[in-house]
């Protein structure tokens, strides 16, 4: 296998990051690079990194919908992919470069699944028609893939559900994993008052961009229940549109209005502020209505904190209820948008089990620490890298 090369097509490469997509793809080069030949095909400007290649949206598409840019770069991709052994492509904006890089080339095209087009039916306030592009391309690209990788088993399902002409037999489960050598607990009180936040009052926080399925605004409402001392910090940005910004900034001004010790930090913090903020906190809560795993809680637990999040999509299978942490339970409408058929139900019950773990600071303590030993057992990125090398071994 060590002759062997393989095209990770991804959107996201550091230093770009902003999602937990762009982080696997991150951590799986390096897990695999000890094993096979890889090279790395991203968007945006160029990469220092050797094995890195990364393409610009071609001129003529500057400005155009951002489907169409997203296209421009897959042909590029898809051309530089001669020579490979076998494409891996990450999320619909690499998937049509995967999937003609398959066609072009004629080799396997293995896909991993971080989230779902249909499942994310509020993309279409971003993209316009353009989402209906993006749909067209993740179906075809799914249905012709010749492996398919979920994050989760509940991705999995969601995968077969969405694209019943996808074969099972084509299906594998690989979780997203952490490093817990980047990812640990930074007791820094002096760093975490600087960024704004009191380090020795309950708090909880939420790390995640302003997007619909993240849940942001359930919180807030929910956050009205949290006793007086507690402290919330969000660590949100990065919205999906000018509406869903809007909603998130009255709700936070309202909330600031009640209560003392709403702390809202906008910007994408390095890795030793989070830690410190993360470690620093009580809970963290991910009140996402999908999440196909959540690599957020990963890093959370990784860090000795407690996590409280929506028991939907891969979340359960990453927090044990009453171990690690608290789940909170949602009934949701089958209709793609994860929107809770009772919302009220489902903020009243966050809103309560948010109390109830961060006021119990021995407990969540304990949740914190068997979170931490869950994440080293069960996600390890060497365990995630020699699997996806099994799937590819069984392609080429």
């Amino acid at each position: 296998m060590t002759r062997v090369r393989v095209d990770l097509l991804t959107k996201e490469y550091p230093p770009a990051i902003y999602g937990g997509a762009g982080v696997h793809v991150a951590e799986l080069t390096k897990a695999l690079r000890s094993r096979i030949e890889v090279q790395v095909r991203c968007f945006g400007e160029p990469r220092d990194e050797a094995g890195v290649t990364a393409y610009r949206t071609p001129a003529e598409l500057a400005g155009a919908n951002g489907s169409l840019e997203t296209l421009g770069v897959d042909l590029q991709m898809a051309q530089g992919a001669a020579g490979a052994d076998l494409v891996h492509s990450h999320t619909w904006y690499a998937n049509a470069g995967g999937h003609l890089a398959k066609l072009l080339h004629g080799v396997p095209h293995v896909v991993t699944a971080h989230s779902l087009e249909p499942l994310r039916p509020w993309k279409a306030e971003q993209l316009g028609g353009g989402y209906r592009i993006s749909s067209e391309i993740e179906r075809t690209a799914y249905e012709a893939a010749d492996a398919v990788i979920a994050v989760s088993r509940g991705m999995g399902d969601d995968i077969l559900r969405s694209y019943p002409r996808v074969d099972p037999a084509r299906l594998h489960v690989v979780y997203n994993g952490i490093d817990l050598e980047q990812w640990k607990p930074n007791h820094d009180p002096d760093l975490v008052r600087s960024l704004g936040v009191d380090p020795d009052r309950p708090t909880v926080i939420f790390v995640g961009r302003i997007t619909r399925q993240k849940g942001l605004p359930y919180l807030l409402r929910a956050a009205a229940a949290l006793p007086p001392e507690v402290q919330l910090v969000l660590c949100a940005g990065a919205p999906d549109t000018k509406e869903i910004m809007a909603e998130v900034t009255g709700l936070v001004h309202d909330l600031a209005e009640q209560r003392s010790g709403v702390v809202w930090i906008e910007r994408i913090l390095p890795r030793a502020e989070l830690t410190a903020l993360l470690t620093a906190a009580d809970v963290f809560v991910c009140p996402s209505v999908y999440e196909p795993l959540g690599i957020v809680n990963l890093e959370a637990m990784a860090c000795g904190t407690a996590v409280v999040g929506t028991a939907t999509g891969g979340i359960p299978e990453v927090v044990v209820d009453g171990e690690t942490g608290r789940l909170v339970p949602i009934d949701q409408v089958q209709d793609g948008t994860g929107t809770p058929t009772d919302p009220e139900r489902f903020v009243a019950d966050l809103g309560r089990i948010l109390s109830e773990t961060v006021t119990d600071r021995a407990t969540a303590a304990r949740y914190g620490a068997a979170g931490r030993q869950r994440a080293a057992a069960v996600f390890d990125w060497d365990a995630i890298g020699a699997q996806t090398v099994d799937i590819y071994r069984s392609l080429v």
